[in-house]
């Protein structure tokens, strides 16, 4: 079996339906609906074209950075030429 086009939906006798992300001559990477990505070897993995229309899939959302304030210790500020007394 040569490379799949990639956005192709198929049909898995084992995971069910994905879309193609991925495909060359040696592997293919498929996203199924309910079993999320998985890899096959090209030349031997059984799929079928499925009807329909892929359905949409959100994109993974960014986490925004959370920046912890810095605390910074402040020495009490001490004239060089002045003795600390304690």
């Amino acid at each position: 079996m040569k490379a799949l086009a990639e956005g192709l939906y198929i049909k898995h006798f084992q995971y069910g339906l994905g879309v193609v992300t991925d495909s060359d001559a040696e592997r293919t990477s498929i996203d199924f609906d309910l079993h999320g990505l998985k890899k096959f070897v090209t030349s031997i993995m059984v799929v079928e074209p499925a009807e329909g229309t892929p359905p949409k899939r959100s994109r993974a959302k960014r986490k925004k950075k959370v920046t912890a304030p810095i605390l910074a210790t402040v020495a009490p500020a001490v004239e060089p030429n002045t003795p600390v007394t304690q």
